[in-house]
C-alpha cells in the first residue's frame, strides 16, 4: 500500500476537525443521540509499507559491515477493534472515550542494499490505546445518519518478535520492543438506526490513526555466528487506516411512538318526520308508528340529544301557526317520553311556518309543511 506523505498526515486531523465544526450548524433537523451510549466495532486494519528510520548508531554499524542503511517492512491486512462509552448532547454533538486494539502480520521486507527477500520476515505489529473523541452527527438522509469526528489519546506500538533475514542468510534483523506515544485520529462514519429497536444503530466507519513516531530497539546479527553486526533504534512510520462495522446503542432513545387511539366514530344522525292533518295536533296511527320507530332508534343508537321541531303550513296567521307548531312538537315529545325516552334528553322547538319543506304562497294548504321532525344526535 503506498504511504501517505508526512504533510498529508499532519493536515488530516485539522481537516477533520474543521469539517466537524462546519457541519454542526446543518445538524438541526435530525434525531440525535441524547444521554449515554455504548458503541463497538471491528473490521480490517491496513498498515502501509513502513520505513524503519534507522538511527545513526545502527547506520554506522551496518555501513562498517558492508551493508546499506535503508529498510522497509510490509504488513498484511489485519484486525481492528474499538469499544466506546459516550454521551450525546441532543444537538448532534457527542463525546466518548474508547479503547482500541489493532494487529497486522508482516508481509515481506526490502532494503539494506537489497539483501532482504520477500517472505524472509516474520512477526507482527500490535497496537492498543485509549483515546477521547468528539463527534458530530450530520443531517439524516433517509435511513442514514452520517457523522465525522476527531480524537486524541495515547497508543502503544508493539513490534512483537519481528525478524527479517537477508537472502544469503548472513544478516538477521530482530525487533521485539514497544513504545507508547501521543496518538490522534480522524473518523468518518454512517449510522443506520434500526426502527424496530429504538436506540440501536448499525455503524460503518473509516478511521485514520497516527502517533508520534515510536522508538524501538533493533539488533542486526549474523545468525550463523551469533555475532552482533549493529544495534540501535528504529522509528517506523506510525499511521494506520481502519474500516469497521459495528453497533451503537443509546440508552435514552425515545420509544417508538404509540399508535394513536382510534378516532371516535362520527355521531350518526337520524331523522324521522311525523305529518299532521290540517289545523290539527292529533297523532294519527301512522304518526304513532313513526314515533315508535324513533324511540327504538334512540335506544339502539344511545342518543343523548333528541331534537323535536314543530312546523305548520301558511294557512292562518303567523302567530297562530307558531302556537300550532308548538302543540304538535309537545305531543310528539310526550309520546316519546311515554315510550321510554328520557324527558331531559329532548329539546323542543317551534318553528311555525318559517321553514317549509315546500315553499307556498299565503293560505295554501301544504301537507308536507304540517309536520314535526325528530332528529337523533
Amino acid at each position: 500500500m503506498p504511504a501517505a506523505s508526512p504533510r498529508l498526515r499532519r493536515r488530516l486531523p485539522g481537516t477533520a476537525l474543521a469539517f466537524a465544526l462546519l457541519a454542526a450548524p446543518f445538524a438541526a433537523q435530525a434525531q440525535f443521540v441524547e444521554g449515554p451510549y455504548v458503541a463497538g466495532g471491528a473490521g480490517f486494519n491496513l498498515l502501509p509499507n513502513t520505513g524503519l528510520g534507522l538511527d545513526s548508531t545502527a547506520v554506522t554499524g551496518l555501513a562498517a559491515a558492508g551493508y546499506g542503511n535503508q529498510a522497509t517492512v510490509g504488513f498484511q491486512p489485519g484486525f481492528a477493534g474499538v469499544l466506546s462509552l459516550g454521551w450525546g448532547f441532543g444537538n448532534g454533538l457527542r463525546a466518548e472515550i474508547e479503547g482500541n486494539y489493532r494487529t497486522n502480520d508482516t508481509d515481506g521486507a526490502t532494503g539494506v542494499a537489497g539483501w532482504w527477500a520477500d517472505g524472509g520476515i516474520s512477526g507482527r505489529q500490535e497496537s492498543w490505546g485509549v483515546m477521547g473523541n468528539v463527534l458530530v452527527d450530520l443531517i439524516q438522509i433517509g435511513p442514514v445518519m452520517p457523522y465525522v469526528g476527531v480524537g486524541a489519546g495515547y497508543m502503544v506500538t508493539d513490534w512483537s518478535s519481528i525478524r527479517g533475514y537477508s537472502q544469503n542468510g548472513a544478516l538477521r534483523m530482530t525487533v521485539d520492543d514497544s513504545d507508547g506515544q501521543f496518538a490522534y485520529q480522524g473518523i468518518a462514519g454512517l449510522a443506520f438506526p434500526l426502527e424496530f429497536l429504538p436506540g440501536l444503530a448499525v455503524t460503518a466507519e473509516y478511521r485514520f490513526v497516527g502517533t508520534l513516531q515510536p522508538r524501538l530497539q533493533v539488533r542486526f546479527d549474523n545468525p550463523n555466528t551469533g555475532a552482533t553486526v549493529a544495534r540501535g533504534t528504529v522509528e517506523p512510520d506510525s499511521y494506520q487506516q481502519s474500516l469497521m462495522l459495528g453497533l451503537r446503542y443509546a440508552f435514552n432513545a425515545p420509544s417508538a411512538p404509540a399508535a394513536p387511539p382510534p378516532a371516535a366514530a362520527p355521531v350518526q344522525q337520524r331523522s324521522f318526520i311525523v305529518f299532521f292533518d290540517w289545523n290539527s295536533a292529533t297523532l294519527t296511527e301512522r304518526a304513532r308508528q313513526i314515533i315508535a320507530e324513533a324511540a327504538q332508534q334512540v335506544r339502539a343508537q344511545r342518543s343523548t340529544r333528541i331534537e323535536v321541531a314543530g312546523h305548520a303550513d301558511r294557512t292562518g296567521t303567523v302567530q297562530y301557526n307558531q302556537a300550532l307548531s308548538r302543540r304538535r312538537a309537545d305531543i310528539v315529545a310526550a309520546e316519546l317520553v311515554r315510550l321510554g325516552v328520557a324527558q331531559q334528553d329532548i329539546v323542543i322547538t317551534a318553528l311555525g311556518e318559517s321553514q317549509p319543506l315546500v315553499p307556498t304562497p299565503e293560505n295554501v294548504r301544504e301537507p308536507q309543511n304540517r309536520r314535526v321532525e325528530i332528529i337523533l344526535r
